[in-house]
């Protein structure tokens, strides 16, 4: 059984299609998904369970048409043929012999022989269907065995030349193989980088931003992760693990968060003055050798070891 399949938007964009409820539509294409080559699906009732759909979600399909049920439990999607295309060399009859004898493909779309007359009508309607003379065995007209070829796209990579040529002239078309196509999708770019120990850089992006600018409405973000940096760039032996970065994050924007964030802004922030008279930025408290130390005593007073990588300290 193939691993790629597809599906035509003359059996799925039309309004009996879509006036589906999603999940009887999401179960149509994960049927088609798991089909063999001939469209035959054997537990239909455990893909449904699988996905969350309900049961109801199948009876409609099989109500509006889309799939055909048997007796074994089995069933087939009537639109089989108009929407995939296995070529020869790769096509695998179907293992339900019984199932597919009863069965013939009307315009390409299957249906029970039983549903036609004798007279080879269907509703009224002269038709020539896919069957034997004894309408009892199905021989595709499709490129299933190799002997036709059918005007729909081959599955697989795309090879540069004729068969792309052959497979469309609209300009609009843009056919691509995989590894064409993987290298033209950019890569996102990081906003701002944190210095790790290891010396490696931990890229930060503007979905995480958006992420703690909702968790810390009164901080500023970027600004935050600037100073951040600079503390980091500065204390080569503090620097934190790509496990425990973005722990260091969300504590230093939490504790900037209840200091006040914007409201109280550059009022949590110490300074001293230079030799050149210019005032510099201290590291924050929470990180000073001060704090350090007195956290390391009182731990000590209460006969406890102090571990500033552990518990409430590991940042």
């Amino acid at each position: 059984m193939a691993n790629r399949r597809m599906f035509s938007l003359d059996v799925i964009d039309t309004d009996n299609f879509l006036d589906m409820p999603l999940s009887a539509q999401g179960l149509y294409f994960h049927l088609g998904m798991r089909a063999d080559d001939d469209g035959f699906i054997a537990s239909p009732k455990k893909i449904t369970k699988l996905i969350n759909a309900s049961n109801d979600d199948l009876k409609l399909l099989i109500a509006k048409g889309y799939l055909l049920p048997f007796e074994s439990g089995v069933v087939v999607i009537r639109h089989w043929r108009q929407n995939n295309y296995v070529k020869g060399d790769r096509y695998k009859n179907t293992i339900y012999q019984n199932e597919k004898k009863q069965l013939c493909a009307i315009n390409n779309i299957y249906d029970f022989i039983d549903n036609m007359d004798t007279s080879g009508t269907q509703n009224g309607k002269q038709l020539k269907p896919d069957c034997n003379k004894t309408g009892t065995q199905m021989e595709p007209d499709w490129n299933q065995q190799g002997t036709k070829t059918d005007t729909q796209v081959r599955l697989g990579k795309v090879s540069i030349g004729k068969d792309r040529l052959e497979l469309g002239k609209d300009i609009n078309n843009i056919y691509c193989t995989e590894l064409e196509c993987s290298s033209s999708i950019p890569e996102e770019k990081a906003a701002i980088t944190l210095t790790l120990n290891d010396k490696s850089e931990y890229p930060i992006f503007d979905k995480d931003i958006v992420a703690w600018k909702e968790l810390y409405p009164n901080v500023d973000i970027v600004q935050e992760l600037r100073k951040m940096k600079g503390w980091l760039n500065s204390n080569p032996t503090r620097r934190k693990t790509k496990k425990g970065i973005l722990k260091f994050v969300n504590s230093w924007l939490a504790k900037e968060q209840d200091k006040g964030g914007y409201r109280g802004y550059g009022a949590n922030t110490s300074y001293s003055e230079a030799s050149s008279g210019q005032y510099q930025e201290q590291e924050p408290e929470c990180f000073s050798d001060k704090w350090i130390r007195e956290k390391r005593e009182a731990a000590e007073a209460r006969g406890e070891t102090f571990d500033i990588e552990a518990g409430e300290y590991d940042f």
